[in-house]
Order: structure tokens, then sequence, then C-alpha cells
């Protein structure tokens, strides 16, 4: 069976064609509709940019309601690696229809994500043959970095933005991340918000905003 995903989405604000894409990743236990509250705040920045926010293609396991990209019931490091690999496959090919559709490429892409949907980000993106433009990382992780080096197909910009309070990932994660992209040549950039939980706030957004304008060529590269 061949899943397929879908949910939110928002045609650019400027009313013309799509001249970028961004794909945003939701955390566990929520959905599309989830991260898609963030669009009315980065699209008048992005007026040319489509926003798609699938629904994570498997029900939660742990509650009634839901979806995940892959089951967080056993947070060994073997099984974390074995789910974010099997969910791959399913958002690079929900990522490619998107790009075919609005007649785009990775160079015009960008994917957002929070807490499982940014170990879904970086897990994809390195991995993609072509480099996409950016990969903005709230409040998540590096599953299984010791394959990266062996795995790395492209080596697009990367922003990581973590709280120093967050009490479901740990805020360690953060400079581990930054490490094991940097390794293996990946431009990183980071953010640890002060006595922020789980969650993404106004400054850490409009970092994000800053970034994404500055990946896909809106504003000229500072210096």
């Amino acid at each position: 069976m061949t899943l397929t995903l879908s949910g939110p989405e928002a045609l650019p604000l400027s009313g013309g064609p799509a001249r970028q894409l961004v794909v945003l990743l939701h955390g566990v236990g929520a959905n599309g509709a989830d991260l898609a509250e963030l669009i009315p705040y980065v699209a008048p920045a992005l007026p040319d940019a489509a926003f798609v926010a699938p629904d994570g293609p498997f029900p939660y396991d742990m509650a009634p309601f839901g979806r995940q990209w892959f089951s967080l019931a056993d947070r060994s490091v073997a099984q974390l690696a074995a789910g974010v690999q099997a969910a791959a496959p399913i958002l690079d090919a929900f990522i490619d229809r998107q790009l075919a559709r609005f007649g785009l490429t990775d160079a015009d892409l960008a994917l957002l994500g929070f807490s499982q949907g940014t170990m879904m980000a970086l897990q994809v993106a390195p991995r993609r043959e072509r480099p996409m433009a950016a990969v903005v990382g709230f409040s998540g992780a590096v599953v299984a970095p010791e394959s990266l080096a062996a795995e790395l197909r492209s080596r697009p910009r990367v922003l990581l933005v973590h709280g120093d309070a967050d009490e479901v990932v740990n805020p360690a994660c953060l400079a581990h991340a930054e490490q094991s992209l940097s390794a293996v040549g990946l431009p990183v950039l980071t953010d640890m918000r002060p006595d922020l939980g789980h969650s993404i706030d106004g400054p850490g957004l409009a970092l994000a905003v800053a970034f994404l304008r500055q990946a896909f060529g809106l504003e000229e590269e500072a210096g």
C-alpha cells in the first residue's frame, strides 16, 4: 500500500504562481493543521510561496487522536532510526509531487519542522539528490547521525531553534545536531531560546522568517 499524504495548504498571497514551496512538518500527536497556524505569520514575508502542511502518515499510537511520522512507543536508538528511515520515502514522495505540481525544484524548497517534524526534515533534506534552499527545525534532533556521512547527497543550509527549558526534547539535542550536521559540511545556524519550553516563540519564528527570506534570495547576504 502506498501512503499519500495530504493536509492544509495555502497558495501564494501574491495571487500569482508559486515561486517557492514551504513544507511544514508537525510534531507527534498533532496534525498538519497545527503547524498551518504559522502560515499567516510567515506568508506575508514570502508572498510568492505556497505552503503545505501534510498530516503525518500514521495514527498516533499513544492517543485516540493525532498523527505521527513514526512511533515513539519505543525510544531506543535503533527504533527511532528505523522509524525515520521508514517514513522518509513517504515524505520524499510527497515533496516530489508538490514540486511537480507547482513546477518548482529543490532549490525553491524549504522544510520547516517542529519536534518529530524536525527529525523528519533533518533525515530527508541531506539525503535528497539536490540541495533544497533551507531547513528550519524547532525543538528537534538528528536521529542516527552515524549514518549521515555515508548517506549524504546534498548540503542545504539549516537553522535550528530550541528552548532551553524544553521538557520534551532535551535542549542538549541542539548542540548535538549542530555538531553532527556541521561534521558533514552542512552550514548550520542555531539559536537557544531562553526560558522557552517545547514550543515556538515569536523571536524564534522571526529568526526563521528572516532565514527563509535570505535562503530564497529575497534579501542580500549580510556583510
